[in-house]
């Protein structure tokens, strides 16, 4: 979930401190993100969350949604330094992580030196990730999981922080290759992108087609992204909470008891999945200016933590239901 020094833990005044810096840093973000992504609060609040919780988020929309957009502007509003590299077919490992190439000195004598690829970034946008063979996909699901790359028998760290924020186009699956299970859960939320509604829309036509388009200051910087991150994981969790993360996670998986879930989900959830909604259910209450995490926070994580993590079975698929609607079943029956 994220690779985070120790850090000792902070006395309750010192998080009550710390939390309301961040608070007001948060909010400039969101009103920096908002002066170029119109509408979409939920988008860019489960991306921030993503990348808040010191996690990677996969992105899924039909193309012209802006969410290389939201990329971009998260990482100057961050003050983050970012790459993009557009997965194609012809991609190769070595486009990725980067590759060694043979130097000649004056005297003539020969060496190779590692030239950094594009993952070598604080936030790196992997446009169309399906679109990449599996080989290739696994370099950089490799890096996300492991924080480095190797080459040549030698370790080379990545920046820190690092996040990844993928996009999916859920429509065209021709010359696609899906992301294996194991490789989806490697990331935090499943963020999935809809159409703007009316208001949000018109906005967009009024202010992107002038002369001029609004950009979005600097707010942040990697320290300052780093030491909140830190602030996330000392935030207290009541044990009310955490019972509801357990039972929720645990009722997605078929064999728990659940019969709807035996009847409809052909695997579940894994403990990563519990993670990752206890330090984003940290950053929401943040996010909303809470000290602790509520009930309200697991249920309204349920989508973006679980969708990703299930399958439906054979027969679930044919009766035309989605992952989506038992989750909104488990959430249902959780919330009694």
């Amino acid at each position: 979930m994220g690779m985070m020094p120790t850090e000792p833990p902070m006395d309750e005044k010192a998080i009550v401190a710390a939390a309301e810096r961040a608070l007001s840093e948060i909010a400039a973000v969101r009103k920096e993100v908002s002066k170029v992504i119109f509408g979409q609060e939920s988008v860019v609040e489960n991306t921030l969350l993503a990348v808040l919780s010191g996690g990677h988020a996969l992105l899924v929309g039909v193309p012209g949604l802006a969410k290389t957009k939201l990329v971009t502007t998260l990482g100057d509003v961050l003050g983050l330094a970012w790459n993009r590299i557009q997965f194609t077919p012809d991609l190769m490992p070595s486009d990725i992580v980067g590759s060694e190439v043979m130097d000649q000195n004056e005297t003539g004598r020969r060496s190779f030196r590692f030239v950094k690829g594009p993952v070598f970034a604080q936030l790196l946008m992997a446009d169309e990730i399906n679109r990449a063979s599996p080989r290739t996909q696994s370099a950089l699901l490799q890096s996300m999981q492991e924080y480095h790359i190797t080459m040549a028998g030698q370790r080379y760290d990545l920046p820190s922080p690092f996040h990844v924020l993928a996009t999916q186009n859920p429509l065209e699956q021709e010359g696609t290759y899906p992301l294996p299970e194991a490789q989806l859960d490697r990331f935090l939320l499943q963020v999935d992108v809809h159409y703007p509604d009316l208001t949000a829309e018109r906005q967009i036509l009024l202010d992107t087609t002038g002369v001029s388009e609004a950009k979005a200051e600097v707010v942040l910087d990697a320290g300052r992204l780093t030491d909140i991150q830190k602030l996330i994981r000392q935030m207290p969790v009541s044990d009310k909470v955490v019972d509801a993360i357990l039972a929720l996670v645990r009722s997605a998986r078929p064999g728990q008891g659940n019969q709807d879930t035996d009847k409809h989900i052909a695997w579940g959830p894994g403990p990563r999945a519990g993670q990752a909604m206890m330090l984003c259910a940290r950053a929401r209450a943040l996010y909303e200016g809470r000290l602790a995490p509520s009930l309200d926070d697991v249920y309204a994580l349920a989508e973006p933590v679980l969708e990703h993590r299930m399958a439906l079975t054979f027969a679930a698929r044919a009766e035309g239901m989605s992952v989506r609607d038992v989750i909104a079943d488990l959430v249902k029956h959780s919330k009694g």
